[in-house]
């Protein structure tokens, strides 16, 4: 997440080398290659080649689903098995009558709810509010 986080900040600017993308998000970089092969196979980052290549999003950091980018990396949303968002992995055999099935349910929706009612854009707008809040100074009352 940190990784597209870093791609959200240069949309629009061109793309940025492994490199840069490894200093913004803390990442390093023999990990962070590993990462962006799904990502890109997902449609959501490309390659750029040459001098001045490297990687960017594929659309808008607004149009970009935190949700979207968790399960590319992450595979279905499930705290427990049998509430998969995928219904091929609810293998549990007590799934029907099973008394703590409820439960697990209201977390993964709560889960999915928050991941995707949040984009790039977003995250990016609450770390600036944070910063600029962080680094007010503070008025006089004498």
């Amino acid at each position: 997440m940190r990784a597209m986080v870093a791609l959200a900040h240069q949309y629009g600017k061109g793309p940025m080398s492994i490199a840069s993308v490894s200093r913004a998000s803390a990442i390093p970089t023999a990990y962070l290659e590993q990462l962006i092969g799904p990502l890109r196979r997902a449609g959501l980052v490309e390659s750029k080649r040459g001098a001045q290549g490297g990687y960017q999003l594929t659309k808008a950091p607004d149009l970009v689903r935190v949700g979207e980018v968790y399960r590319v990396m992450e595979g279905p949303v499930a705290p427990m098995e049998c509430v998969s968002e995928d219904p091929s992995e609810q293998t549990c055999p007590l799934i029907e009558g099973c008394e703590t099935r409820p439960v697990w349910l209201k977390m993964r929706d709560a889960i999915v709810d928050s991941l995707d009612s949040m984009t790039l854009a977003d995250l990016i707008a609450q770390g600036a509010s944070k910063r600029r809040s962080t680094t007010a100074v503070p008025t006089s009352t004498s």
